[in-house]
């Protein structure tokens, strides 16, 4: 089964850098649990696909756009878990980062449930989005 959810999780990361929502929703669980890291104003736990694609548009918005994954390193897979090394990046006013992170998704019947991120800088991703 690990193999069939790195190719989900590699479907996820390229709808995802090609603004695909179409894709996005046939792959996120209705009643997924995203975990978003730090002390900014989109940290916590956003519980279903809507809240979810409220933030990530929340996000676009306050990046104008900018907000993007910029590669995607490795995908290993655990059972109903896959992790992903990544690169992602942002600009906002005079603001800017680009950091590498940790995306943990679980993968459950070919949908992702629960997804953690982990950022390599937390209080510079935190001082970009900002409270």
């Amino acid at each position: 089964m690990s193999n069939a959810n790195i190719d989900i999780a590699r479907t996820y990361f390229q709808a995802v850098r090609t603004g695909d929502m179409a894709t996005l929703g046939e792959l996120l669980d209705a009643g997924i649990v995203w975990h978003q890291p730090g002390a900014n104003q989109f940290s916590g736990d956003h519980k279903g696909q809507g809240a979810v694609f409220q933030m990530l548009g929340s996000m676009m918005e306050t990046s104008r756009g900018t907000f993007a994954i910029d590669e995607i390193h490795t995908l290993m897979g655990n059972g109903d878990l896959v992790a992903a090394t990544i690169r992602f990046s942002g600009r906002r006013d005079e603001a800017s980062m680009s950091m590498d992170g940790v995306d943990v998704l679980r993968i459950e019947n070919g949908k992702i449930t629960e997804m953690w991120l982990f950022s390599a800088d937390q209080a510079g991703e935190d001082a970009f989005w900002g409270r």
